[in-house]
This record gives C-alpha cells, sequence and structure tokens, in this order.
C-alpha cells in the first residue's frame, strides 16, 4: 500500500518563534523522499506534523487525496519509526511487532501472519523469540521497522534512524532500507542531516534551511546543479570552496559559452556559465569543487596552495591549504600524492565545471544541453 501525500502552504510557529514558514511539498505514491538539512531547520517537524504529533498553526496535508492533518495520529495511516528503538525490553521481538496491532483487535491469525511476514521481508525471522537486550543495535532497528511495516501503512516516516548506529552498521542498515523500499514499493519520508544517507536513498531530495525549503530534486540534481551557495556547500564533502568574484570582465566569453570574471586569488576566469545583466555582483562567489581540481606539474600554469593540512583518504587525496592571498581551497590529488604539510604545489580546475552564485545565494550554471 501507497499514496501521495500532499502538504499545502504549511506553517508551524512556538510562540513568536516561527519553525516552518509556508511550507509546500508534492510526493508521489511510492516514492522515498529524504528531508535533508541542518540541526534546527524543521526537518523534523514537519515529519511530526505529518504523523500527527505536532498541530498545523496554517495549511493542510492530505494523504491518498484525504485531508488528516486534523485526524488523530492513529487515523492517519501512517507509521513512523523514530530514532531511539523504544521497543519493550520485557516482550519478545515478535510481541515488540504484534503490540500495535493487539491495541486495534486485529484479529490474533492476521496478526501472526504479518508479523511472520515482516520477519521474513526484514530477515529476521530466527530473532522472534529473542528480548531486545539480546539484539544488536541494527537488529533492534529493523524490529523497530518490522513494527511498522505489520501496520501496513500508506506512508512510513523514518526521523533519523540510523543516527544510533556505528559507521559500518550504519552503511549496512541504509542500503537494506533502500532494499526494503524497492520490495515494498511504499511511499517512505526520512529524515537526516546526513548527505549519504540522502544521496544514496532518495528518489528526490528536499533540502531544508531556516525556515524554508531550499531546493527539490534529485540527488545528481542537487549535486550538480544546486540551486543556492547554501546547498552547494551543504551537499558535498568536502564543502564546494567558494572564491569571490570582484569583477565581471563580460557576460559572455570569447566562445560565447559564458561569462569572464575576475576571481580573487585566481585572476581572469572564463567560465562556461553564462550570467544576466541584473547579476548581483557585491558578495558573489564562483564555486569550485574539490573533485574538478588537480595538481600539475611543477613549472606549469596554475595556482600555488600552500598545504596546512593532507587528508589521506585511499582512492584520493584532500589538500587543505591557502593560495597566496590567503583564500582557502580544498584540492584533490590521486591516492598515491606524496604532498605534506607545509609544502606549496601547483593546480588548476576544470572551467567547465565551475558554479557562480551572486550576491543573493542565487546559483548560476552552464547551459543545459538539449
Amino acid at each position: 500500500m501507497s499514496a501521495t501525500i500532499d502538504i499545502n502552504s504549511v506553517t508551524k510557529a512556538y510562540g513568536a518563534l516561527t519553525v516552518l514558514d509556508d511550507i509546500s511539498l508534492s510526493i508521489e505514491a511510492g516514492e522515498f523522499v529524504v528531508f535533508l538539512g541542518p540541526s534546527g531547520c524543521g526537518k523534523s517537524t514537519l515529519l511530526r506534523m505529518i504523523a500527527g504529533l505536532e498541530s498545523v498553526d496554517k495549511g493542510t496535508i492530505h494523504i491518498g487525496g484525504e485531508r488528516i492533518d486534523t485526524l488523530p495520529p492513529g487515523k492517519r495511516g501512517v507509521a513512523m519509526v523514530f530514532q531511539t528503538y523504544a521497543l519493550y525490553p520485557h516482550m519478545t521481538v515478535a510481541q515488540n511487532m504484534a503490540f500495535g496491532l493487539e491495541n486495534l483487535k486485529v484479529d490474533k491469525a492476521e496478526i501472526d501472519s504479518r508479523v511472520q511476514s515482516a520477519a521474513e521481508t526484514l530477515e529476521m525471522a530466527h530473532l522472534l523469540d529473542r528480548r531486545p537486550t539480546k539484539l544488536s543495535g541494527g537488529q533492534r532497528q529493523r524490529v523497530a521497522i518490522g513494527r511498522a511495516i505489520v501496520k501496513e501503512p500508506k506512508a512510513f516516516l523514518f526521523d533519523e534512524p540510523l543516527s544510533n548506529l556505528d559507521a559500518a552498521l550504519r552503511s549496512r542498515t541504509r542500503l537494506e532500507l533502500a532494499q526494503l523500499h524497492q520490495r515494498l514499493g511504499s511511499t517512505m519520508i526520512f529524515v537526516t542531516h546526513d548527505q549519504v544517507e540522502a544521496m544514496t536513498l532518495a528518489h528526490r531530495i528536499v533540502v531544508m534551511h531556516d525556515k524554508k525549503i531550499e531546493q527539490i530534486g534529485t540527488p545528481m540534481e542537487i549535486y550538480q546543479r544546486p540551486a543556492t551557495r547554501f546547498v552547494a556547500e551543504f551537499v558535498g564533502s568536502p564543502a564546494m570552496s567558494m572564491m569571490p568574484i570582484t569583477g565581471i570582465v563580460s557576460a559572455q566569453s570569447s566562445d560565447q559559452k559564458g561569462a569572464t570574471l575576475e576571481v580573487e586569488g585566481a585572476g581572469m576566469v572564463a567560465t562556461q556559465v553564462p550570467l544576466p545583466a541584473s547579476f548581483a555582483l557585491d558578495g558573489a562567489t564562483m564555486g569550485v569543487r574539490s573533485e574538478d581540481t588537480h595538481v600539475v606539474q611543477p613549472g606549469a600554469d596554475g595556482l600555488n596552495l600552500t598545504v596546512t593540512v593532507v587528508e589521506r583518504l585511499g582512492e584520493r587525496t584532500l589538500l587543505y591549504g591557502k593560495l597566496d592571498t590567503g583564500f582557502e581551497m580544498i584540492v584533490e590529488d590521486s591516492g598515491r600524492s606524496t604532498v605534506r604539510a607545509g609544502e606549496t604545489v601547483k593546480f588548476d580546475f576544470d572551467r567547465s565545471a565551475l558554479h557562480v552564485f551572486d550576491g543573493t545565494g542565487r546559483a548560476y550554471h552552464m547551459a543545459e544541453e538539449a
């Protein structure tokens, strides 16, 4: 079972503090959507409003075409999985999964059938007789997910469910969630501040910041064509380096592909990004991702980077340093890099992969191919 979710001009405030301001969003049936953003941006509050754990001050929420923001949580047809497992320690796995259905007076044979089916889906049928104290963190989280599955909801709501797991277990459980969605085909909303979780799981990512939605798009749309400077700096590891733009030489370069800019620390840069005459120059920046940079041989043309920190990641090496102007940059080198902190290297960047942001934070990119 899956259903559409429509959020229409929703606002939420606690006294004088507004935490969500006029949020609108439509989610397709069977879609996996991730709410991504920093702590305090309102993503968990929005999820809790869908679940009925927070009231809606303004606007409406519909699931499957039915307005649900006026209904109690148990009547909304959703199941929520929390960051904390909230399992009853004195009950077995099977009893924990069945408890909610028992309260709804579901027939025992039906309960047993749903619990067994959910356990098989989650590959934990052999754990049904164990108590939570005998389970690992990942197994406990699967029990919490199983408890949601047996309700056969219209939508699953996940509130940072992997936060309590160690790195290796988070990675494995993340993949299990993706596989679970493929098997169930249910509508799922997942809240996280972890961009890796968002990029791995989502059909679409909703990037939230400062009470608003900054951008909605597929993972690669968000990564390759961020709508704002905030999105560009928040999504991607390491963060995109930003270089101040001090002037526009021309709105179109000589090959008519994009603007030629005067950039602090880099001089004159011919981009493939066309800019409008109304471009707000004050506070404008040019963004460069580390994977679009490369170290060049001594004597070749390039910019000087005085390296302060070397981060060796196996398949690549990240060089954190400063340009001659003192501006900070992150440059990528090969995994076999021998560069050490304190050394100065030369680097260059791919002009076709630049991002330009005006003084308001709005992004401009190279034109998409037809």
